[in-house]
């Protein structure tokens, strides 16, 4: 397969509008002296063409990136992944239209990163100024980003600076002393370092907004382009928007922050459910938690998810669950964020068996063999049912939505039915399950 970005233009630092780098022959960057690198090398990393696909092959990766990938699992390229680098790599900005799960986040990392292996930073760059800035809406989709960069960086040795509230602010504030190639943050820290000048965005050259529809919705532009006001001028930054949906407002701030930009789009995850089987049982809100206990019971359910809409409802359902024995732990946005993050840590670990959440971890939080999401609550717009079941079924695997029906939910579903575009089949559960005291 011809190589997507063979003799194509490329970036260069300050990018200059039609004024792009060439792209090089062969890499001429060489790995920092490591032993165990120079054990490596791309003929251990096989991976056959296939017909329809792209390969991360084909785009001729630096080798410490290559070797990440490998450890990483990944060997053909998701859809948007093929789509965004045949761009990205040539130093062109880019508008996404994309659900999170499609691999939007490697995608856009493994530009960075590539860019900064090939180009080294500037002899002059100041401490506490990024060359990257990746900027997203939540604490938890910032933490994902860095654990997925992390990952993408075991060789490269780049310095990725991790800017959140609710984590220790003097800890932080010592990261940015020092040399920065990759930040990931959210608007509100990062403005906060940014006011109080510790943090110098005038040496961006990489920026990207992950779920720009969500920070509208949220309330964070203005805070948003105060920090893209301090950036270089998008003539001389390489620009990245990614958004799940796209209303008038994001398409207007689109063309504000990004220079002749490339503009794919993904299915949404309402089309690429496909692996996840949709059930709901028609249920009293008094039965739903004995019914949630039965089932888990019945059924061996290992790694299940399940959502509220409340935190007191999350509050007491935890509470339930531990009672009756149930390894279980709560995620909502009245838990302390340190615990938060440990929490997610043991659950991906297997330590905890039941998640109980509010949707503020129904989008950005990629978790493996996710087996079963419960909608213990159904949620009142009906995107969220869409997020919050795509937490399972992910990377071709199998995975299994159960929504409890009470007299509340009743008023919802047909919305909810009526985005996903198909009928939610309901049935009485059975009563063993619930009178079984």
């Amino acid at each position: 397969m011809t190589n997507p970005t063979e003799n194509q233009p490329r970036r260069k630092h300050f990018r200059k509008k039609n004024h792009q780098r060439r792209r090089p022959e062969h890499h001429s960057r060489q790995s920092a002296p490591n032993t165990d690198q120079q054990t490596w090398d791309i003929s251990q990393f096989e991976v056959p063409e296939a017909e329809g696909q792209l390969r991360f092959h084909d785009f001729d990766l630096p080798a410490e990136l290559m070797r990440a990938i490998q450890d990483s699992g990944f060997h053909y390229c998701t859809p948007i992944q093929a789509q965004s680098l045949q761009h990205t790599l040539l130093g062109k900005d880019l508008i996404g239209k994309a659900q999170t799960g499609t691999g939007k986040t490697a995608a856009f990392l493994i530009s960075i990163m590539s860019y900064f292996l090939e180009e080294e930073a500037p002899g002059l760059q100041k401490n506490g100024a990024p060359r990257a800035l990746i900027i997203a809406p939540t604490r938890e989709l910032v933490m994902q980003i860095a654990k997925d960069a992390e990952q993408l960086n075991t060789y490269c040795k780049l310095n990725v600076v991790t800017i959140v509230g609710g984590i220790d602010y003097q800890r932080q504030r010592e990261q940015l002393r020092g040399k920065i190639d990759i930040m990931v943050a959210t608007p509100g820290r990062l403005i906060d370092f940014y006011q109080k000048r510790d943090l110098n965005l005038g040496e961006v050259e990489v920026l990207v907004l992950d779920e720009a529809d969500r920070m509208l919705s949220m309330g964070f532009i203005p805070d948003v382009k105060r920090i893209i006001r301090a950036t270089p001028r998008k003539e001389e930054r390489q620009t990245f928007l990614f958004s799940a949906t796209y209303p008038q407002d994001v398409e207007n701030l689109a063309s504000m922050w990004t220079l002749e930009p490339a503009r794919i789009e993904i299915e949404s995850e309402e089309q690429t459910n496909v692996n996840v089987e949709q059930h709901a049982y028609i249920v009293a809100d008094s039965d739903k938690e004995k019914l949630l206990i039965s089932l888990m019971r019945k059924e061996g359910w290992d790694r299940v998810i399940v959502f509220a809409n409340r935190r007191d409802r999350v509050r007491d359902l935890c509470e339930q669950l531990t009672k009756a024995n149930v390894s279980v732990a709560m995620l909502s946005g009245e838990v302390e964020q340190r615990k938060r993050i440990s929490t997610l840590e043991r659950f991906r670990e297997g330590k905890i068996q039941v998640l109980v959440a509010t949707d503020v971890a129904g989008r950005g939080i990629h978790i493996d063999d996710v087996s079963h999401v419960v909608n213990f609550t159904l949620p009142d717009d009906p995107e969220d049912y869409v997020h919050r079941i795509g937490r399972t079924g992910r990377a071709g695997s199998l995975g299994v939505s159960i929504s409890f029906i009470g007299e509340e939910d009743a008023f919802v579903l047909p919305d909810i039915e009526e985005f996903i575009g198909r009928k939610i089949e309901c049935q009485h559960p059975d009563m063993s399950l619930i009178d079984n005291d």
